[in-house]
């Protein structure tokens, strides 16, 4: 199972083509509203949550994402059923990915020391003790950091990659027409 979280004001592109990818490969993936079912993204489109986060449970979680968009990520950094998932996550060693803004929660947290990481540009101080990279994307262990909206794909892809393997990764890759 893997959660998505979606606070308001979250970047619709970097939430939702995360989703659609992972389907794709078979991942069971849920999207989860943060206060409430309908959850509307930083350009005015709602979208209905598969879950609440009242109805969310630990057992067979592989990992958890976050996109950014804002205020979306200030509203997932300061929710308190987000920081017990990254926890939990972090504590057994699960995917924890993040793309934009977002990364900034990972750093926050002490996540990323030691790691290399990506984000949206103007985020690279909150992403401590990280090596900060340029690349669209980035995977190092078992975290995943996209710098925003127009690396959606890449960062989803490279979650693909990481969960289902290569082969599934580039399947859907060539079925999607990325080059």
């Amino acid at each position: 199972m893997v959660y998505v979280f979606l606070a308001e004001g979250f970047e619709e592109v970097e939430a939702l083509t995360p989703v659609d990818v992972l389907r794709r490969c078979g991942v069971d993936v849920k999207t989860v509203g943060i206060g409430g079912k309908t959850i509307t993204g930083s350009h005015k489109i709602p979208v209905t949550a598969d879950l609440t986060e009242n109805e969310l449970t630990f057992d067979g979680l592989e990992a958890v994402i976050l996109p950014g968009g804002m205020p979306g990520t200030l509203n997932l950094e300061k929710n308190q059923t987000v920081q017990q998932y990254l926890s939990y996550a972090n504590s057994k060693e699960l995917f924890i990915c993040a793309i934009c803004a977002a990364p900034s929660i990972l750093g926050h947290n002490g996540m990323l020391t030691g790691l290399k990481a990506t984000c949206f540009p103007g985020f690279e101080k909150d992403l401590l003790g990280a090596e900060v990279k340029s690349d669209l994307a980035v995977a190092d262990g078992r975290f995943i950091t996209g710098k925003g909206a127009g690396a959606a794909m890449e960062f989803a892809l490279l979650i693909a990659e990481n969960l289902c393997g290569k082969e599934v990764s580039e399947k859907t890759r060539k079925s999607l027409q990325c080059q």
